[in-house]
């Protein structure tokens, strides 16, 4: 029998609908695994076993009777650490929040149960979710699984998302991206994450970071696992006003339609520039084997650099400020020094500040929709590299150059693996496409993944 552990979501998904592989054996492989890997790995803040176990037992009796009810009934998933179970803590990171219990589920949760989905356990996360490389002072640091000699960058905020997957220890999991917190971890560790629009995907039950910017995604080893979960999270919910009238939507239809004739654009060659040579190599590569695919790859003028936004730190300093202001200014309370800084530097933000940037950021949607007329998407690099290790972050420089932008500008954007250093390290591609057209950025990495096979790699553990 098939390892389940070694299946892709959605073949794990359908070998459980076709009774091929029973719920029960499936959580047993990922909790065999996640008992044999997480001393070293640390992905998880909590395992939920015993839990899982009874709901496998459930699910199996009622496949079984043929009353699935839906056809992820039975499937394990990891959820961040930012994600309220009724009951169960959630800690946002945050050592200070150990004892702090949900009160209510949150609406993803709840949409992934309806389906019979199965909760592993909770994953780390940067604390307060405010922190590109992933490291965490007291939760502890996840180690990327790639290089389990030198300790490297997960990428954050959603660490612990990004290495429960790539480990196998979670066919997928849940991430949260305000500044590319789906999409880094993807990047660093061989993952392809989706960064949704801003309302696509409900944040109801989710601990805050920045309201206006938060938005959850899907990380999982395909773009088909990606697009599979992501049909059940997106739609409105009574609960985030910010998804109010727009409707779910199903990417499934035009998923496998291939990108001839779609019109991708590179980005400009000034942005090159601090990127490394593998990155780009990778990158370069990327582009010719979708011109070769049919599309069609043009150059765009964009109206800013893409180092300019990340400047742009008003919106997410404030609103991170008024959430966690006065927990940050108690010089006693036991948080990340490094989050307690970006959390502080809040407080300097003036209301004209804000307001300044809020007009800046419409200004300049409306700047780059007029540059992406006739364009289907824009590709760029994830990540300047591949995962440093951790001794030589700055954590004064976020690794948020290519997306940063994608929140800012109320996009949508996907990141796949698309090579690997001369070290094995993964590298990454980004699509981004325009606001509410997830399914054409799924659609472009898909025609990817169908004609090559990076993301079948996974680290050696």
């Amino acid at each position: 029998m098939t390892d389940p552990v070694e299946l892709p979501a959605h073949q794990l998904a359908r070998a459980i609908a076709s009774r091929k592989i029973s719920p029960v054996e499936a959580v047993e492989a990922h909790l065999a695994r996640i008992e044999r890997l997480e001393p070293k790995l640390r992905a998880f803040v909590a395992v939920y076993g015993d839990d899982a176990r009874l709901a496998a037992e459930g699910a199996d009796r009622m496949i079984r009777a043929g009353h699935a009810v839906g056809p992820l009934h039975g499937v394990p998933v990891a959820l961040k650490d930012l994600i309220d179970l009724e009951g169960r803590i959630t800690t946002g990171g945050s050592a200070h929040f150990r004892e702090r219990r949900a009160a209510e589920t949150a609406t993803i949760a709840k949409r992934m149960l309806a389906q019979g989905m199965i909760v592993l356990g909770k994953t780390h996360t940067v604390e307060f979710a405010y922190g590109g490389w992933g490291t965490n002072q007291h939760m502890g640091t996840p180690w990327n699984p790639w290089d389990l000699a030198t300790p490297r960058t997960p990428g954050g905020s959603s660490s612990g998302s990004g290495v429960a997957v790539a480990a196998r220890m979670a066919p997928w999991a849940i991430g949260t991206d305000t500044g590319g917190s789906v999409r880094l971890p993807a990047s660093f560790c061989g993952l392809t994450g989706l960064k949704v629009t801003i309302g696509r995907v409900s944040t109801a039950g989710i601990v805050p970071l920045s309201t206006s910017l938060d938005t959850p995604g899907p990380m999982a080893r395909s773009v088909e696992d990606v697009a599979l979960l992501y049909t059940i999270l997106s739609g409105p919910d009574p609960r985030d006003p910010n998804t109010r009238g727009i409707a779910p939507e199903d990417p499934m239809p035009v998923l496998h339609r291939g990108v001839r004739g779609l019109r991708l654009a590179r980005m400009p060659a000034v942005e090159r520039a601090g990127v490394s040579s593998e990155m780009l190599d990778a990158y370069d590569a990327s582009l010719e084997a979708l011109a070769r695919l049919g599309a069609e790859i043009v150059e765009v003028d964009l109206p800013f650099r893409f180092a300019d936004l990340v400047t742009t730190s008003a919106i997410v300093q404030a609103e991170c400020y008024f959430f966690n202001g006065v927990l940050s200014e108690d010089r006693a309370s036991r948080l990340d020094e490094d989050v307690r800084l970006r959390t502080l530097a809040g407080a300097g933000v003036s209301a004209q500040d804000y307001l300044r940037t809020k007009r800046m950021q419409q200004e300049m949607k409306v700047a780059f929709a007029r540059a992406m007329e006739g364009i289907d998407a824009l590709l760029t690099p994830t990540t300047e590299s591949a995962a440093i290790p951790l001794d030589t972050v700055d954590q004064t420089v976020m690794p948020s150059r290519f997306t940063r932008f994608g929140n800012l500008l109320e996009l949508c954007a996907l990141a796949l693996p698309n090579g690997v250093t001369a070290g094995g390290l993964p590298l990454s591609l980004q699509i981004v496409c325009r606001g509410y057209d997830e399914a054409t950025a799924l659609r472009i990495g898909q025609a990817y993944q169908g004609a090559t096979e990076w993301h079948l790699r996974g680290p050696e553990v």
